[in-house]
């Protein structure tokens, strides 16, 4: 492990955390805390972090209420104190929005969110556009994981990035909500920040989040390049390309990779790459001869 906290992994490196204390408000900065929810699995690292941000009027902002688990909004509303003005969502899987209809109910805050909610039970009180910015928080589209994904730039290089990048994990991209080529589109719109710091969905604050992210972007184009080799040499269904490309043996794990597989193929053979003939794919023969590609 480096001075940062970094683990080596096969591909990549991943900041990891002795897990936190529940329903605490912990303090994470100046202005800045967070509850973390008891929804602890292989899918969200020692659970979704609910953060509780000072509102330039006095109040608090809280920022993704997390799963819908009563002793969680318990902790939200405590640590509180009567002072939480808004509501704010970084995307609405159930993991960050469940437990909105009940903190709502608890406060009287009203909520915000993407202009377009991914999920139908679910429709902002505000909806936010890019670039629009409330109590000192600045939206920023980002869809890719999920349609309706937005991080949020706060003061001195803070950038709330949700479930886009997290120093724990690599993100899943799960079709059709999920799309390959928006999450990496929006990787690269990150490097163009200046931010110095993300605060994420799940696990520790990322420092050096460019360096990060690049790894990242490098890692997708791995894979997908690992894909296409494997399809040009012989056609194969989305599973058998699991199997193949990744060691995973946790069933939750194994299901990720395979959605993060098929956003890929569903990029590819937008690009023209790839062909799909019922559960087979295939590499596009005609590009590749264009190309010289052996096939």
């Amino acid at each position: 492990m480096d001075q940062n906290g970094l683990e080596p992994n096969r591909e990549m490196t991943f900041l990891k955390e002795p897990e936190p204390p529940r329903g605490l408000a912990l303090d994470v900065l100046p202005g800045v805390k967070r509850v973390v929810a008891g929804n602890a699995a292989s899918m969200t690292y020692h659970g979704t972090n609910t953060y509780l941000i000072d509102d330039p009027d006095g109040g608090l902002i809280v920022l993704d209420p997390g799963p819908d688990l009563p002793g969680h909004v318990a902790a939200i509303v405590k640590a509180g104190g009567g002072r939480i003005r808004r509501i704010l969502l970084s995307h609405t899987h159930s993991d960050h929005v469940g437990a909105t209809a009940e903190l709502k109910a608890a406060t009287g805050a009203p909520t915000y969110g993407w202009k377009r909610s991914a999920t139908p039970s679910f429709e902002p009180d505000f909806a936010l556009d890019d670039g629009d910015t409330i109590s000192g928080l600045t939206a920023t589209f980002t869809p890719g994981h999920a349609a309706d994904h937005l991080c949020f730039a706060w003061r001195d290089g803070i950038l709330f990035s949700g479930d886009h990048v997290m120093g724990w994990s690599s993100s899943v991209v799960s079709p059709p909500l999920g799309d390959m080529k928006a999450y990496l589109a929006s990787l690269e719109l990150l490097l163009d920040r200046p931010d110095t710091l993300y605060l994420c969905g799940h696990g520790p604050a990322l420092p050096n989040p460019q360096a990060y992210v690049r790894l990242l972007i490098a890692h997708r184009r791995r894979r997908e390049e690992a894909i296409s080799r494997a399809i040009a040499a012989r056609p194969q269904t989305t599973a058998e390309l699991v199997s193949r490309l990744y060691a995973k043996t946790d069933p939750m794990l194994r299901r990720a990779a395979e959605r993060n597989v098929l956003a890929h193929l569903i990029k590819l053979d937008a690009e023209g790459r790839v062909t799909r003939q019922g559960n087979t794919w295939r590499i596009n023969a005609q590009r590749a001869e264009k190309q010289n590609v052996e096939v």
